[in-house]
């Protein structure tokens, strides 16, 4: 199979690898439209990613998918919180609508798991475990909306308690093509480095078509400090694209539009595509809405937004406690945020040293490369396979990185070992064992 030749989107790289086959797009009518809405974390104070999963349900809905065609994986514990002071209401920006109504919840609590993820994409039913049982029905004609949103790092996206590789992601994607499961397919993906989970390994003619928030590797940015909520309502880039969506008439906006328009609004982070460019003057109802309809689209929160505070996403845990110690009512309260701020502090740290044994150790103790190796991500990601197996392995025996946002910062450093020849896959999967027995 020939190479195709490298392409360049207009702000990011656009890699891509060795061509798939093509299959026949001729069609005998419309099809169908369907989408996954994942909101991949839990705890209050990630209250912004279903926030953003919600009232993209709420977009979707209001624009004609029906919910037999539309499936929602998020913890829910966010409604419905002790922290909550509006029960049963989720907004996700300052005085909005609650995006939380009548929301559909198909796959909860530790049923949001990569696998169920995977088999709701490849439509194995008998093969997800809890929730609806609903996965996608799809098939040559119809066009698939996923939106993920969560936290991230080199080559990998987070779930509650588990991870999901580049690796992982895209051979799930190449399977759904294989078997027909799509007309074109669009993914946006909210997270931090989240164009490593596409570049160097999406191929170009899939009739897939990517979004994300950052590029392979800088994070997406928290926005909207809540001051009653004590935490963040939503993600500057995915609240960008839905208010262009609430916006417009979807009818006449199309994907390179609204991409141009979010590009351009988000300021913190540089937002990127990948994989198949060739549909992407598609009209957006043709993914977030259902074309057929011959009612007007109803726009479901199209007040102008107000202006945003922002923060980078790994950021957001120690300037919501350091809000929250300002905030505080009571010298008692503020100094449970203090020691909590401290604990995390160490946390880190302990976190931060085992990443840094695990390098000299898998450098033979070569200070000097292992320094180089820790100072900052110096490749793009191509061995995805030595990537995959570290970062689980890691995950498994280390630090969960589900739960531990911080460790996800470090992943850089098992990039560049995985990208060294002097440091063999093996090695690293000797040092992690070695290392993250003591802990």
């Amino acid at each position: 199979m020939a190479k195709l030749t490298i392409l360049f989107g207009i702000t990011c790289l656009v890699a891509t690898i060795t061509a798939l086959p093509t299959f026949d797009s001729e069609h005998f009518d419309e099809g169908k439209n369907w989408a996954v809405l994942v909101a991949g974390s839990k705890g209050w104070i990630n209250y912004r990613h279903q926030a953003d999963v919600s009232h993209a349900y709420q977009i979707i809905r209001k624009n004609g998918i029906p919910d037999e065609r539309i499936v929602v994986m998020m913890y829910d514990d966010i409604a419905y919180s002790e922290e909550n002071p509006t029960p049963g209401k989720i907004i996700n920006r300052p005085n909005g609508p609650n995006v939380y109504v009548d929301m559909l919840k198909d796959y909860t609590k530790d049923e949001v798991n990569p696998t169920n993820f995977f088999n709701i994409l490849l439509g194995n039913k008998d093969k997800v475990s809890g929730g609806s049982g609903k996965v996608l029905k799809s098939g040559p004609n119809d066009r698939v909306f996923i939106n993920f949103v969560d936290h991230g790092a080199p080559g990998l996206v987070a779930f509650p308690n588990d991870i999901m590789t580049a690796k992982m992601l895209n051979e799930t994607i190449t399977q759904m093509f294989e078997r027909k499961m799509f007309k074109q397919l669009v993914f946006y993906l909210e997270a931090c480095e989240a164009g490593s989970m596409f570049q160097n390994i999406l191929p170009d003619n899939m009739k897939v078509y990517v979004t994300t928030a950052s590029d392979p590797s800088h994070s997406s940015y928290a926005c909207y400090y809540d001051k009653e909520r004590g935490t963040y309502l939503g993600d500057v880039y995915s609240v960008n694209w839905m208010q262009n969506s609430d916006k417009v008439n979807m009818k006449k906006e199309t994907l390179i539009r609204q991409f141009d328009i979010v590009r351009n609004e988000t300021k913190t982070s540089r937002v990127c595509r990948y994989g198949d460019l060739s549909f992407d003057k598609e009209d957006l109802d043709d993914f977030q809405g259902e074309p057929t309809s011959k009612n007007p689209p109803k726009p479901f929160d199209p007040e102008k937004l107000p202006p945003m505070d922002s923060v980078p996403a790994p950021d957001v845990p120690l300037v919501i406690l350091r809000n929250r110690i300002v905030n505080a009512k009571s010298d008692s309260e503020r100094q449970w945020y203090i020691k909590q701020i401290d604990d995390l502090v160490d946390l880190r740290a302990k976190v931060s040293n085992t990443m840094k044994s695990i390098v000299l150790e898998a450098v033979e103790k070569n200070q000097d490369l292992a320094d180089h190796i820790m100072d900052r991500q110096k490749h793009d990601i191509k061995n995805f396979d030595c990537l995959h197996s570290a970062t689980k392995l890691f995950s498994d025996n280390c630090y969960n990185l589900g739960q531990n946002e911080f460790a996800m910062r470090l992943i850089y450093a098992l990039v560049n070992m995985c990208e060294m020849e002097e440091v063999s896959s093996s090695k690293i999967e000797w040092a992690i064992n070695k290392i993250c027995r003591k802990l």
